[in-house]
This record gives structure tokens, sequence and C-alpha cells, in this order.
């Protein structure tokens, strides 16, 4: 069975997932807790950027990232489709307060993402927005295969040309990974002559992976010419990026260098810097308490005057309305306020969070686990102080039965960590580096522990 069809049947999207995973929390949260700030959402305040020089070079700072678009349960009962209504009502809203960036992938919400993005753009005037794809061949890296997922992102956006294309992933597998997918085949030089006859406007790549592998690409400007770079950049991997990621701090000073532009991903790390413990947030709401939480991620992210773009998976309205208020228009971040978020981030590294950010890119699980679930559900409870260790200690009884009543609540039973084999295909594909099996034994091996402390 194909990966794409693996995920029509269980229906792994992006957006169930985060409706699935309440686990300690109450069911009403929505994956962004404390985001909600109050007033008004201005339509004409918009922060832009422009690295061209011309009109149409303008970029909202505000990028809407289409990995996690509304979903609704399928009429055969085998998983979910995207609710397209939602997604157009999604995308109306945005465009009318200002955002004109959207960045998908041919491999987004189970291969579907790039159709509902292209229906919804396709009610708006070609010139009012900026369309972002990838050249997603992370399995089958021949010519012919690359040159028909690229050519097939066209007919399903509905567009004849692309502003922004990315070679997806770089890092991935190291540099002789990035070679076969992109320079052994010829397609990078295929992309570059798209380029050179308009079909695409910017060439660039996303990245995630090992500093020699940036280096080593990054190199290649004089020849290529990138015209944007997307990292993942946010104040907790400013300093503390994990497993072989590579710090933002030289990620972007790299690209400032050259003077290319950056497009930001993660500014919320999946959701854990809008999901912080108690004390973190009350930290945070003390400095700025009618600001959401997650607005300060969103500043420190914007703020670097060679980010062009900061993207978000705004799956709910709620979390496209503060978006809105943090960027129309943008506060930037003083000295003194990113040393607060540098001290911020030093703390939350105390904390034993795994850092997975739900990208999926680890499914399927050929034993059917639903990996982000269980790894959410457990950072979850770290955040919520649902991890009961000692048995002397007051609040263990209440702590013990949120996490494993939350657990069940979260992930179905047979989908649990008991039935990861430890076999490893995650690994290879989990842009954060995490060992997978282990965490999931670590999870398993601890549920257990509770289990049999009646």
């Amino acid at each position: 069975m194909s990966r794409r069809d693996f995920l029509k049947i269980i229906g792994l999207t992006a957006a169930t997932s985060t409706g699935l995973l309440q686990g300690c929390a109450s069911e009403t949260e929505k994956g962004q807790t404390g985001t909600q700030a109050i007033g008004p959402v201005p339509t004409d305040r918009m922060t832009y950027r422009n690295f061209s020089g011309q009109e149409e070079g303008r970029v909202s700072i505000l990028g809407y990232g289409c990995m996690r678009w509304p979903t609704i349960p399928s009429p055969d009962g085998k998983g979910d489709l995207i609710d397209q209504d939602e997604v157009n009502r999604l995308v109306d809203y945005a465009m009318a307060h200002g955002v004109n960036y959207y960045d998908t992938s041919p491999v987004y919400v189970q291969g579907w993402s790039e159709k509902a993005t292209g229906i919804a753009l396709k009610r708006h005037p070609r010139e009012s927005f900026k369309i972002a794809t990838k050249l997603s061949n992370f399995s089958n890296y021949t010519r012919e295969n690359s040159i028909q997922m690229y050519r097939q992102s066209f007919t399903d956006l509905q567009v004849d040309y692309i502003d922004y294309y990315l070679l997806h992933s770089i890092g991935n597998g190291g540099i002789e990974t990035f070679r076969a997918r992109y320079i052994d085949n010829g397609m990078l030089d295929f992309l570059m002559k798209e380029r050179e006859a308009g079909h695409i406007r910017h060439l660039g790549f996303s990245f995630h992976g090992t500093q020699a592998v940036f280096d080593e690409v990054l190199a290649m400007h004089e020849e290529v010419h990138w015209d944007f770079v997307q990292i993942q950049l946010n104040y907790q991997d400013w300093r503390h990026a994990t497993g072989r990621n590579v710090n933002a701090e030289y990620l972007y000073a790299e690209l400032k260098k050259r003077h290319i532009p950056a497009v930001i991903m993660e500014p919320l790390l999946g959701g854990r810097l809008s999901n912080l413990p108690d004390h973190i947030v009350a930290r945070l709401k003390q400095r700025r308490p009618e600001n959401s939480v997650a607005s300060w991620a969103f500043r420190f992210a914007g703020s670097p005057e060679g980010v062009l773009t900061v993207l978000s998976g705004m799956t709910y309205m709620e979390h496209l309305q503060d978006n809105i208020r943090t960027y129309s228009p943008l506060v930037p971040l003083t000295d003194e306020e990113r040393q607060f978020l540098f001290d911020t981030a030093d703390l939350i590294a105390g904390y034993p969070t795994i850092p997975c950010n739900d990208c999926k890119y680890c499914m399927p699980c050929p034993y059917g686990i639903d990996i982000p679930a269980v790894l959410l559900h457990y950072n979850k409870c770290v955040n919520e102080g649902n991890i009961p260790q000692d048995k002397l200690d007051e609040n263990y009884r209440r702590a013990r039965r949120a996490f494993l009543i939350g657990y069940d609540r979260s992930v179905p039973r047979l989908r649990q960590a008991d039935h990861c084999t430890g076999c490893g295909q995650c690994n290879e594909h989990c842009p954060q580096s995490i060992d997978i099996p282990k965490e999931l034994h670590r999870i398993d091996a601890f549920a257990e522990k509770l289990k049999q402390d009646l």
C-alpha cells in the first residue's frame, strides 16, 4: 500500500490529529492555548516586506502555511476530507486582511493541499496573491517523476506560474540525497530554466539538517542564485536547536551575509511555543497581558530585517485573527525584549519535552502507531504538570489519572506506543532528528508503570 493510500484510509491529517490531541486539556482547546488576544482585527494595517524594489514584490509578513487545512469526516467513514468551504472562508478572510503569501506542497494534507489551496485562491485575482509550493520528491528521485510532480502542481493550483518554488526539506539524508534528488537527475538545471522562462518567479529551498549540508548548498548561490531560503526560526531554536538541526542564529546570519531573503517556518515550533508550562505563560503574560502568548514568537520571527514572510499553519479562524493582529502592523522587538525571550528559551530548555512539531513526515508507521499523537500527548502532560513521578506527591493520583485517561482519549489503543517494534523506519524522515523508537519505548514503559501503580 502506498503512503498516500494509507493516509487516505486512516485520515492522518494535521487537522484531525490536532482535534485528537486533547490529552490532559479540555475538549475546547484547539492546539494553541493562550493565543487569543482581545480587540478588533485590522483590515488595512498588515506589514509588508519587499526585496525586489517593485510593487508586485510586496509580500505580507504573515504567510499562510497550508499544511493544516481543516477537515471533515469522509462520507464512507474512511478517514477525512478537506473542508473546502472552511478553507475558502479562511482564505477569503486572510485575503481581506492583507495576507497574500500561501505556502503548500504536493505532500501536505494527504496530498490534497495544493488542490484545496488552488480552489480557494482561484476565486481571487491572480495578481493579488503569491503561491509557494515545493518539489517534494522524497522517495522517487527520477527525472520523469520529478518533472511530473512539478507539472502537476500547476494543474492542482490552477496557475500558469508559481511565485516561489522550493526544493523541499534539504538536509534530510545528507548531501548525497540532495545530489540524487536535484543534481544527478538534472532537476536543478531544469528548474533554473523554468525560472528563466518565467514559469517560476523565485527559486529557493527549505532546510532541515546539518550545517555541512546547509553550507554546501548555500555555496551554490553564485551559480544558482537562490532567490530565498526557508528556515526554521523561533526564539527557542535561535540557540537551542535540537538533533542535527542548526541554530537559527547561524542560518539567518549566513543568509543575511549573502542578502538572501529568509522565509520562516515553525515560528511556534509546531505549537509548542504557545502550549507552554503555566509559569512561563505567566512570565510572558505579565509583560504584555493584552497580547497572546503566541504573539511573542511571531514578533520574534518577523523582527529581523532579512525576513520576507513568517508562515503559520492556521487551521482555526481565531488563530488567523490573532496572527493578523500581531502583524497589523508588526511591532519589532526591542533589544531588551529579545533578551527577555532568550532568557525564556533557557527556561523552556530545562523542560523534558520531545521536539515533535507534528509535521507527520514520520508517518505512516508500518505498525499503525500514531507517532505524533503519542509524542504530543506526552508533551502536553509535561507542560501541564501531569507527569507523575513520586507516589508520595499529593498530586500523584490526579496526575496519573490525567496522563492515562488523556492517553486513551488522544490515541486509540491499537495505535499507542506499545506497538512499536523499533524498526526505525520513521527516524530517517524526522526533520527534528528525534530517536522516535527510543521515545516511544520510554513513553510506553512510563505508561505501563502508571497502570501497575493501582
